[in-house]
């Protein structure tokens, strides 16, 4: 297949890679470029030959998050087929933002954690916000020395990303930390912390990943899967799934307390001033009150 932002390339027998190609934008994700990775992990998934699938990205970061400067959603949401049952996102208000959502970010992003092969994510630079929802769902994680892991959604008037995983990807003390402060935590500190397996130069992080990828795919293939479905299943019965499900209802409800009280689904100062336009079709854009005279 051929895609505007993925590239698709089997380095070795048994190694699908993955390499997001936005770079311009820091690998920014807007609709097209979420269902195309969507549809680039879905031929690795169906390829018998691959057993381990390796997701990379070219340019100086990782991901930068979600494109919000993206125009016309809901006509470039409709260009691809889609992944969950969540359809309602012409509706207007909370329900179509909500189903939305469900579909690119918590949809998309369990997906990827359930595929039945091996995943490793290989991140350099900063993976901001959003960016988490691509590593995260990976069940391995290689880091270069100078890569970032940095939430700033509370900054935005929200309480963390889409695919609420926080918890699980470190202790919850370090959990809070990282939302409340939006303070990046570097490569070696996310290792220690039981996110990042390994740390390595930056210039080694492509063969680096591919070493990794080489000993699991040597592995038997269904006892790979099984050892993946076992880990997730006990992250599951920990009450993984229903934590995440409350954590995108609160999210859902701090975009509607935005709307109501902004005009945006996001708060409009700190990180988001100076973009004060609408995100929705046929919402006026924010527009800031005049402040009061002394």
């Amino acid at each position: 297949m051929s895609w505007d932002y993925m590239i698709y390339e089997t380095p070795e027998p048994g190694i699908a890679r993955i390499v997001m190609n936005r770079p311009e934008a820091a690998n920014a994700q807007d609709s097209q470029f979420l269902y195309e990775l969507n549809a680039a992990f879905d031929q690795a998934a169906r390829d018998d030959d691959v057993r381990v699938i390796i997701l990379a990205a070219n340019g100086k970061h990782f991901s930068s998050g979600h494109d919000i400067r993206e125009t016309n959603h809901h006509d470039n949401q409709e260009r691809y087929a889609p992944v969950t049952p969540y359809q309602q996102h012409r509706r207007p208000g909370a329900e179509g933002r909500m189903s939305r959502e469900e579909e690119l970010y918590t949809g998309l992003s369990e997906r990827w954690r359930n595929i039945p092969k091996v995943t490793i994510a290989a991140v350099q630079g900063k993976c901001v916000s959003g960016g988490l929802l691509l590593c995260w769902p990976c069940d391995l994680i290689v880091a270069s020395d100078d890569a970032q892991f940095i939430e700033v959604t509370v900054a935005m008037g929200i309480a963390g990303v889409e695919w609420f995983a926080h918890p699980w990807e470190m202790n919850a003390r370090k959990a809070k930390e990282m939302l409340l402060t939006g303070d990046p935590i570097g490569a070696e500190e996310a290792r220690q912390l039981g996110m990042v397996n390994r740390v390595v130069p930056r210039a080694d992080l492509p063969e680096a990943t591919l070493e990794l990828a080489r000993k699991i795919a040597r592995q038997p293939s269904f006892a790979t899967r099984m050892a993946k479905l076992a880990v997730n299943s006990a992250q599951d019965a920990q009450g993984r799934h229903s934590a995440m499900q409350t954590a995108f209802a609160l999210h859902q409800l701090q975009h509607s307390h935005c709307m109501e009280v902004y005009g945006l689904p996001v708060y409009p100062g700190g990180i988001h001033a100076g973009v004060k336009k609408s995100y929705a079709e046929g919402e006026e854009p924010f527009r800031a009150p005049t402040p009061a005279k002394a």
